[in-house]
């Protein structure tokens, strides 16, 4: 038997509060506070750059194709047109074009493309039992989506005032089949990881996260932050989470997962029609990005050019911002700090001026925080 004192001191301020309670006595309760959040601020200078890298958004203002057409004997299937949610969006309309290509009852098909969207067609027409080849001029790591941001957030995918009831249903299912996807991989092996952003503005924010494509359930965690809630200079925060996936990771294990599962893999530039009529697989799937303005004379398809300054790692920094149109992604090979969207521009030679704009507006946010 405990004597009452050793009771006391073992079960602490719980069995004196079930004591209290029962006599009826007040007692103040001791409040446990979680440590404060502890945020490294980045270290951006000019001196940090350890590369600057340009891509191009494949674009579509009233956005991204999935569909089946007819080429001679064969059923060739688009799935392109991505702009800015290449890599978000990947899986979802990859389930969407492998939709089409289990209607035509064949279990051989190709591929053309090996980014983001391509590597993701093939290996759920793997996972569907097809047997698969890749047709690709580039392969990672020189793809547009080794190039890309990748932070999961369908963004620059499509124009608003471009967007049909049919599309919006359409861009809806892709992005949570898209969302559930990623969500499946082994995060390390993946280099996929859950960070919290933070949103840093003058104005307020306007509507939930993600409401105007009705997927604000999507970004969990949403909170619009009181100016003592977090170290940032603006007046209005808002915090979410989101995936953050890291090409150099992602990539290099989708393409090592196609292999062994048997798929192969043929370096060829497919330049027009007639080339794909005559490749020996009956399905063909197109996922050229960019490449399918001048494969299939598609005049809505541009470039969107975006360019990335990414600084020395700081392994510490574990948080995502996003500010007047400036971002700051952290990754395992750099901290990357992009902000640029030039549309129409084909050139892939960085923009000096854009580079000093991005690295200037990075350095005075940090400057700022406390």
């Amino acid at each position: 038997m405990l004597d009452r004192r050793r009771f006391l001191t073992l079960t602490g301020g719980a069995a004196v509060g079930a004591l209290a309670s029962g006599c009826g006595l007040s007692v103040r309760r001791q409040l446990v506070l979680e440590p404060p959040r502890r945020f490294a601020r980045v270290h951006v200078s000019p001196d940090r750059i350890i590369r600057t890298v340009v891509g191009l958004r494949p674009f579509r203002p009233s956005g991204f194709v999935v569909r089946a057409d007819k080429l001679d004997t064969r059923t060739l299937i688009h799935n392109y047109g991505h702009g800015g949610g290449g890599m978000t969006m990947s899986w979802g309309t990859a389930h969407l074009a492998v939709e089409h290509a289990l209607d035509t009852g064949e279990r051989t098909c190709a591929v053309i493309g090996c980014g983001g969207v391509g590597l993701a067609t093939a290996r759920l027409l793997q996972r569907r039992g097809f047997t698969v080849t890749i047709y690709a001029k580039d392969l990672p790591p020189n793809t547009t989506s080794n190039i890309a941001g990748a932070q999961w957030a369908p963004a620059e995918s499509y124009d608003r005032d471009h967007r049909t009831p049919a599309f919006a249903a359409q861009f809806e299912r892709a992005a949570r089949l898209s969302h559930r996807e990623y969500q499946n991989l082994p995060g390390d092996t993946y280099g996929i990881r859950w960070l919290e952003n933070y949103v840093v503005s003058d104005t307020p924010p306007e509507g939930a996260q993600g409401s105007t494509q009705n997927i604000q359930d999507l970004y969990p965690d949403v909170h619009d932050l009181r100016p003592g809630e977090h170290p940032f200079g603006g007046r209005y925060v808002r915090r979410f989470t989101t995936m953050l996936i890291e090409p150099p990771i992602y990539l290099a294990a989708m393409m090592r997962d196609f292999q062994l599962a048997g798929g192969r893999v043929v370096v060829r530039e497919l330049a027009d029609l007639r080339a794909i009529a005559a490749l020996p697989e009956p399905v063909v799937i197109n996922c050229t990005g960019l490449g399918a303005k001048a494969l299939l004379g598609d005049d809505e398809l541009m470039p969107i050019k975006g360019q990335l300054s990414v600084l020395l790692p700081q392994p510490e920094i574990d948080y995502i911002t996003l500010t007047n149109d400036l971002y700051m992604f952290p990754r395992r090979d750099g901290i990357l700090l992009g902000g640029t969207h030039e549309r129409g521009v084909w050139t892939l030679d960085p923009n000096l001026e854009a580079q000093t704009r991005i690295v200037a507006g990075h350095q005075q946010f940090f400057a700022r925080m406390r």
